[in-house]
């Protein structure tokens, strides 16, 4: 996240700058967004990362898109998040983040359990465990973003060998509503 927002605040001033709001829109999704999202195949997300990153991504959109002169009063006004919503067409960020944990998770199933990635991203504790909740692992994540999907099929590693089943978990992971 502080590596996205020193790349936000490097290209600030051409986001207030008069280019188009094409152009600006694309200084975003080539510049901002991958720097933002890199990685993001490993992140297990808390609710309030989400959140932050929600922020994150409107607080650009305010940037690109500027302030609104009211019709009624004539005065300028800032846009709420449903108005920027309906002026930039793309999927939430959130989303994208599931979609591309759950293709990341495709590949690592498919991988096997000889090699490292899986080893790390799917580990099998040994030992006590700590006092408290445990923390949400990755493969935690992944459960629950097939589950949102609508898959009840508890073992997602079985289930990532049919390739054409989990695309069309991936693309209604895509389709869901975050809040």
């Amino acid at each position: 996240m502080k590596s996205g927002n020193a790349c936000y605040h490097s290209v600030q001033n051409l986001l207030s700058s008069w280019l188009s709001k094409n152009l600006k829109i694309k200084i975003y999704r080539t510049i901002i967004l991958p720097v933002v999202l890199y990685g993001c195949e490993t992140w297990s997300l808390t609710l309030w990362e989400g959140r932050k990153l929600r922020v994150f991504v409107n607080r650009v959109l305010w940037r690109i898109f500027g302030p609104r002169r009211d019709e009624v009063t004539g005065e300028w006004r800032r846009l709420h998040n449903e108005e920027l919503n309906g002026l930039y067409y793309s999927p939430n960020i959130l989303r994208v983040i599931k979609s591309r944990r759950m293709k990341w998770a495709w590949h690592v199933a498919r991988m096997g359990e000889e090699r490292g990635v899986c080893s790390v991203l799917v580990p099998k504790p040994e030992g006590r465990r700590p006092l408290g909740r445990p923390r949400r692992r990755w493969a935690d994540n992944s459960r629950s973003d097939l589950q949102e999907g609508g898959c009840r099929y508890f073992d997602w590693i079985g289930l990532a060998q049919d390739r054409d089943r989990w695309r069309t978990l991936v693309s209604a992971v895509m389709n869901l509503r975050v809040p």
